[in-house]
């Protein structure tokens, strides 16, 4: 009962004040055997134990594991009626004997109980016929041994078994070993048998009025954890995102903007000095949109010295020689590469009256018609990074990618080998040793931007543009050590991976 101030807590809850007059008489106890003495459920016990503990060191209780021997529901049935090779004898009748198929029926375990009986020496069978089977007593008196040794598990003796005992009830099924925790209760400190509910809240109105100078509180636990709050989650490929972008960022980079999935054909291929009839423009590798099929905006003097240097050449090229179309360039499409959005920018770049030297970033999504497999999809994240500066060599690119690469993953050990792209001269693959897998793996693709891309937007002819890219899967999958990338992407993901996986920390 608690007073309308909140002082005094009488314990209605019998069994509580039931504990506190064991403990004024001086008399400590186990929880587990003080439930038995008082024939009540062991866990009501404990909980009017925990309530106890709640309040300021009225009492002490310390937990305690012991094992002890359980009878199951057959041991339990047994310890009532018998074991079942005793039923099995008394079900035999005395003078006549009794068929075998009727004792089989009479008992969902007579079966083993015949078994057993018979072992036993109990009862003996005399086949009349093929089919027929007459059990008969074999003793006049018997001793059911199984049923005496569970009465002794039933009531704690387990001393008054031998081991090989308790292994043949164990092996019957009848018994099993529980682990029983439980609590040491002694008075504490505080201990009284008239006990004052701890406040757990300062509220403004004890605060004013003054009555918390006559309350006890609650301890408060500062190194608990709380509840873990409901919210989202960061999917392992955004953690990798926010480090390598904040890499980026601490190199001095500027970020792209790249919200922009539908590009036309133009500005990711054309204007890239890549030709109209290079495969990559079939339909089997890039998407194509229905609605909005072309796009009609483009700038005039641009287009046209895009189109010249494919045709005819210029710059010290000769070109691709062939009959450039403006409705192939105007072909929407969802963009294949990030480097779109490159040649926006260096394009916007040199209009400018002044050059400035740049360097710029950008991580996000494209789109290629790939055959789906545990390390392709139809979409993935492209990581890319560019220099514009004067006098840029591929020295200085190799340099950068060191830098990057090191801080991005840890990687120190890179080697390039020559390769070709129709927007970059010279161009290389970057490799890193995958200590591993032991070997030499590609990890990303770079090169220098060519004469026949940059000098048509117009940047000066002693600038030189570096770039590389790479995607952003594949560091994700060896981070956090997945084969497969649709358990990373698409509707196949574990949401718990996404839940349980912890933070990206990159070594840089």
């Amino acid at each position: 009962l608690v007073t309308t101030e909140g002082l005094a807590w009488t314990m209605a809850d019998s069994l509580s004040e039931q504990i506190l007059k064991t403990l004024a008489e001086g008399k400590k106890f186990n929880t587990y055997e003080y439930a038995s003495e008082l024939g009540v459920d062991h866990q009501l016990v404990v909980g009017a134990v925990k309530r106890l503990t709640s309040l300021e060191d009225v009492i002490q209780a310390k937990q305690e594991q012991f094992e002890r021997w359980h009878l199951l529901d057959e041991g339990n049935e047994i310890v009532e009626k018998g074991s079942h090779e005793a039923r099995v004898y008394y079900a035999v009748d005395i003078t006549n004997g009794t068929p075998k198929s009727l004792l089989l029926t009479s008992s969902p375990f007579a079966k083993i109980g015949i078994s057993k009986a018979l072992s036993a020496g109990w009862i003996k069978m005399e086949r009349i016929s093929s089919e027929d089977v007459i059990m008969y007593r074999k003793v006049s008196s018997i001793d059911d041994k199984i049923q005496k040794l569970l009465i002794e598990v039933k009531n704690g003796n387990i001393n008054a078994l031998s081991s090989d005992q308790l292994k043949e009830l164990k092996k019957r099924n009848l018994i099993e070993k529980i682990v029983i925790n439980s609590y040491m209760v002694q008075p504490g400190h505080e201990f009284s048998t008239t006990v004052s509910k701890l406040k757990a809240v300062l509220t403004a109105e004890m605060i004013q009025s003054g009555t918390w100078k006559s309350m006890k509180f609650k301890q408060c636990n500062f190194d608990a954890l709380g509840t873990p709050l409901n919210c989202g989650h960061f999917h392992p490929l955004m953690k990798v995102r926010s480090e390598i972008r904040q890499i980026f960022l601490e190199m001095g980079f500027e970020e792209m903007p790249t919200n922009n999935y539908i590009e036309s054909s133009f500005w990711n291929f054309d204007a890239l000095f890549q030709p109209q009839q290079h495969p990559a423009r079939d339909a089997h590798d890039t998407f194509f949109l229905k609605d909005p099929e072309l796009s009609t905006q483009f700038p005039l003097d641009y287009l046209k010295k895009v189109k010249a240097v494919h045709q005819t050449g210029g710059y010290g090229s000769i070109g691709y020689c062939y009959d450039w179309k403006l409705e192939e360039a105007q072909k929407n499409i969802l963009r294949t590469h990030t480097t779109a959005v490159s040649a926006r920018m260096l394009y916007k770049l040199g209009q400018q009256e002044q050059f400035t030297p740049v360097k710029y970033f950008s991580i996000d999504r494209v789109f290629r018609n790939e055959t789906l497999d545990a390390t392709h999809l139809a979409e993935f994240h492209q990581i890319e990074g560019l220099i514009a500066d004067y006098d840029l060599t591929l020295g200085d690119l190799m340099g950068v990618l060191h830098t990057f690469f090191s801080k991005a993953m840890g990687i120190t050990q890179l080697r390039f080998k020559p390769t070709y792209n129709p927007y970059t001269e010279p161009s290389m693959e970057v490799f890193s040793y995958h200590e591993g897998l032991k070997k030499w793996v590609e990890i990303g693709n770079s090169g220098v931007f060519r004469p026949e891309m940059l000098l048509p937007m117009g940047l000066p002819e002693n600038v030189s543009v570096i770039a590389w890219g790479l995607s952003l899967e594949r560091p994700t999958m060896i981070k956090y050590g997945l084969t497969n990338i649709r358990e990373l992407v698409g509707h196949k993901v574990n949401l718990e991976m996404v839940y349980n996986n912890p933070l990206c920390r990159l070594d840089k």
